[in-house]
């Protein structure tokens, strides 16, 4: 397991669960994840990804507002969307293509709002790594946002790009919480780690972009990954070892 300690100031190393949730928050997670919204197979995978534990480490809340990068076909959204939809509100951003059509025949998602940005990204020649031009989200007051397993699939300038664009959406103190699979620090790129990420290179960037570093999670440690393999292979795939990170932009 890769482990930040050593590094950094001792007093940013928080615990591997940051408190609990209230009540309502606690509540309404259990009831989104056994939503009949969600497949068996989203169910599946519940075990290995931990999303209530997850959630808790990331200090959310059901008055939040939170942004969600790259949602994919909405794994995290069908749990994030339930519980924000009275108090709090979720947005979703970047290739959200597959996520509006999951929302057009899911009303239980109807009060996420997709923001309509969409900023060029150019191939590095890498396959699946891309930089980004530079945006802006045009939020400015928003408590939190997320990505998960979606860092690698940027270069580091594409990184740099979205970090930046975070940083001005978030509100001061709100939080960035960052999950991707581990790459060996230093470690050349390759095809075989495409699609990890150096969690060194992560937290410097995030810190470069003028975040503090909270706290770091070994909730997604796996012993059984190497860190040699692409996470598609057979021997790794769905049990890769993942790092996960909290930052926050700072008050003053």
């Amino acid at each position: 397991m890769w482990s930040p300690t050593g590094g950094f100031d001792e007093t940013r190393n928080e615990p591997c669960s940051a408190g609990n949730l209230s009540g309502d928050t606690s509540r309404g997670l259990a009831t989104a994840l056994d939503s009949p919204i969600r497949s068996d197979a989203e169910k599946d995978r519940d075990a290995n990804r931990r999303p209530l534990e997850t959630l808790e480490f990331m200090r959310f809340r059901d008055d939040m507002k939170v942004l969600e990068l790259f949602p994919g076909t909405g794994w995290y959204t069908k749990l994030l969307a339930p519980v924000l939809a009275e108090r709090g509100k979720l947005y979703l951003a970047l290739n959200t293509n597959r996520i509006e059509g999951v929302i057009a025949r899911t009303p239980e998602l109807a009060t996420a709002e997709v923001l309509e940005i969409n900023p060029l990204m150019t191939s590095t020649g890498v396959h699946g790594v891309f930089d980004l031009e530079a945006f802006s989200f045009w939020l400015e007051d928003l408590d939190m946002v997320l990505t998960f397993r979606n860092a690698h699939n940027l270069s580091p300038a594409g990184r740099a790009t979205l970090n930046d664009a975070v940083f001005e959406a978030l509100r001061p103190g709100g939080l960035y919480g960052v999950v991707d699979h581990t790459r060996r620090h230093m470690e050349p790129d390759g095809p075989e780690n495409r699609r990890r990420s150096d969690p060194v290179s992560i937290i410097h960037e995030a810190l470069q972009a003028g975040f503090e570093f909270v706290a770091w999670s070994d909730l997604h440690y796996r012993p059984d990954d190497e860190l040699r393999y692409e996470v598609g292979r057979k021997s790794v795939k769905g049990n890769t070892d993942r790092f996960t990170f909290l930052f926050r932009k700072p008050v003053d």
